[in-house]
């Protein structure tokens, strides 16, 4: 069965396995309500919670990525029952009650151990969330709220990739071929950022972003229920709720970060912006103002230009081997782990070319499973990703449950002239990715509520971001990076050059990045919203970007992190600049320093989401950072290099 399951050896296996899981957890609850307050009362919470996500966490990849339509629908049926079940189970009284009057118990709250303690308090926040604390009638509220907000998110998601309509006529001739014919109408399904021509870039940016009034009437509503939501629920907005437990830990302290951060860039956005200007103004002299749909083009011209990076000069020194045999000594010597590949049984994998990799520790043995998933195939979605598939545990029988993720790629195969080569792109990818399976395997927490990336979002990212700087590092790279055929080592010269590219316009793109996150954090605050949300696209778009709004379009409508990150796009941002300061105090003059590696996996890894993350990062830095160190930490990072710059004038 899929993943050594052995109901799913079929689609029709899912059913079972979601009746198994129904029926476990409907057993738990009882066992919780009649058991008296201690820590039994967390560990049953647990295993519930296991119960249902074992089921839930597979069903969630497999109704994604397997090629098999049957399983795919039985998948999706399962999380719509499951997901059914979980919001059941955060409205049942009963059910709260028994942990209520556990953490109502000081004695026996003061007994518990801060992990255990955490985990409580976090199940209790799961019940207060679904507004269980409230009147019958405000309860059955709270559940069709949650219930709407997840078809809103549905639906809203659904718009941000349908393509416009525009009938051909209005572009001009010589564009058309650009775009997809549907009788007499050109389909505009993406922005076509990459496109040389500029007029193209206009036209897709216009058309593309042109207002929907479903889409925009959805978004709406979404903001307004989840703000009513967190109201209900006791939050003065749906922001103070989403921020709780993070690192951040609360809306201002995102808005100060976001300002602070956007202050300290302007200057170089600024030069940023006047470069761009000026090659347009080289390449086109008749319009060379600077537009939304200029940037992203036009910064890769630039590196281009500058650096002259290609990635086919770069492809045959990362073959997918090399890479992994990188990977696996970069882990072994920073960590005592090494990946061995394993045999998979007869109906184990979803496709034929996935491989089953053990991670074993040299003194721990075997720690979990990673799938790799990491080949192009008809209808697979493009995005690289890690899926938690089952989480780590220590069961009633004394055993460790052991973690299984899967990491999805979209690399190409290998020919018979060539194995799978990977671009710099791919590369740093793939360590990013491994990132987060080493943050699961590692993250061997005693509940697996908490388990490896079961821990907030701003956190989740600094163990995956953190693997970019070694994939960025000519001391890691020069330890894989061979010619497929010759064998010959990367010059050091491409790896510098390489880092330094990135660094071009990199001012502007987190310019960029600020926008979004602080447009995320104002729909997310408070309500009723002052102005339309376009006309609060417009004002922060000329305040945190630089770039004019264009009239009638409406970029918000396609802003799909949204739905999975509302409140929380600053996250990514966060966690960079946490990964950052990780990798120049502790990293950065001895990449391979097993001390670091081991203080790394004892105070960031082993955790999970079982300790405030702000104390993880302390335990790391050694002290405790400022909003002014995190705004330091990324701007420090746009810094040229001084030897490559000597080099390259």
């Amino acid at each position: 069965g899929l993943f050594d399951v052995p109901e799913l050896s079929c689609p029709e296996g899912f059913q079972e396995a979601q009746d198994k899981a129904l029926q476990e957890s409907e057993q738990l609850v009882q066992k919780a309500c009649s058991t008296p307050p201690g820590p039994e009362i967390v560990m049953i919470f647990d295993q519930l919670s296991d119960a249902l996500c074992r089921v839930a966490d597979l069903a969630d990849f497999v109704k994604i990525a397997h090629p098999d339509s049957a399983f795919r629908e039985a998948a999706e049926e399962a999380c719509r029952n499951i997901g059914t079940m979980v919001e059941k189970l955060n409205t049942d009284v009963e059910l709260c009650k028994s942990l209520r009057q556990l953490l109502a118990d000081k004695v026996v709250m003061d007994s518990l151990d801060p992990e255990t303690r955490r985990v409580a308090e976090l199940f209790m926040f799961d019940f207060e969330i679904s507004g269980i604390h409230l009147d019958e009638e405000k309860r059955k509220k709270a559940v069709n709220l949650n219930i709407r907000i997840l078809d809103l998110c549905n639906e809203f998601l659904a718009g941000t990739h349908l393509p416009n309509k525009i009938d051909q006529h209005v572009l001009p001739e010589h564009i058309r071929y650009n775009f997809t014919t549907d009788g007499n109408h050109l389909q505009v399904s993406g922005l076509h950022a990459d496109c040389p021509d500029d007029l193209v870039r206009e036209a897709a940016y216009k058309i593309f972003l042109y207002p929907n009034a479903e889409q925009l009437s959805r978004l709406e509503e979404l903001l307004a229920s989840r703000n009513s939501l967190a109201q209900l629920v006791g939050y003065s907005t749906f922001a103070h709720r989403a921020l709780q437990g993070t690192m951040a830990k609360n809306p201002e302290t995102v808005t100060q970060f976001l300002e602070k951060l956007s202050d300290q860039l302007s200057q170089r956005t600024q030069k940023d912006f006047e470069m761009m200007a000026k090659m347009k103004m080289k390449l086109k002299p008749q319009n060379s103002k600077l537009m939304p749909w200029d940037h992203p083009y036009y910064s890769g011209v630039l590196r281009a230009e500058r650096y002259n990076i290609d990635p086919g000069l770069y492809c045959p020194f990362f073959s997918l081997g090399a890479c992994m045999e990188g990977l696996n000594s970069l882990f072994s010597r920073l960590l005592g782990i090494s990946l061995y590949a394993e045999q998979t049984r007869r109906g184990e994998v979803w496709s034929e070319d996935v491989r089953k990799l053990a991670v074993v520790h040299e003194n721990e043995g075997l720690l979990g499973y990673i799938y790799c998933d990491f080949f192009q195939r008809p209808n697979k979605p493009h995005q690289d990703c890690h899926f938690t598939v089952r989480g780590g545990r220590l069961r009633e029988d004394g055993e460790y449950q052991l973690p299984v993720v899967v990491l999805m790629l979209s690399l190409p195969h290998s020919t018979r002239k060539a194995p799978t080569l990977l671009t710099p792109g791919m590369m740093e990818n793939l360590f990013h990715e491994m990132g987060h399976a080493m943050h699961s395997m590692l993250g061997r927490t005693r509940y697996q509520h908490v388990t490896g990336t079961r821990c907030p979002t701003d956190f989740a990212e600094v163990p995956s971001i953190l693997m970019e700087y070694f994939a960025n590092d000519y001391r890691v790279v020069n330890q894989f990076a061979r010619h497929y055929k010759t064998g010959q080592p990367l010059p050091k010269h491409m790896v510098s050059r390489l880092c330094e590219s990135k660094k071009v316009c990199a001012a502007a793109d987190m310019q960029l990045q600020i926008f979004y996150a602080v447009l995320d954090q104002i729909y997310h605050g408070k309500h009723p919203l002052k102005r339309s949300t376009t006309e609060i696209l417009k004002e922060t778009q000329e305040k945190f970007y630089g770039l004019p709004y264009v009239p009638n379009t409406a970029w918000q409508l396609r802003f799909s992190h949204l739905v999975g990150y509302g409140a929380k796009y600053y996250s990514y941002l966060m966690s960079r600049a946490v990964a950052s300061m990780v990798w120049k105090q502790c990293f950065a003059q001895d990449p391979f320093d097993r001390a670091m590696g081991e203080r790394y996996r004892r105070e960031m890894l082993a955790h999970g989401g079982g300790k405030e993350p702000i104390l993880m990062v302390q335990g790391m830095l050694q002290k405790s950072p400022s909003v002014e160190d995190f705004v330091d930490a990324l701007v420090s990072d746009l810094d040229q290099d001084f030897e490559t710059f000597i080099m390259d004038s």
